[in-house]
């Protein structure tokens, strides 16, 4: 494996925790606030 091969994995692995992280947010805000408040 290259050392470009290796940055592009690890940021592919970045990018995929911070969508988890993100749907996460989506998930909790819309059981605080309700779900007519948050667009998604």
């Amino acid at each position: 494996m290259t050392p470009v091969e290796k940055r592009l994995r690890d940021v592919m692995g970045l990018q995929i925790a911070d969508g988890t992280a993100q749907v996460q947010k989506i998930v909790i805000s819309r059981e605080v606030i309700g779900k007519d408040s948050v667009p998604y």
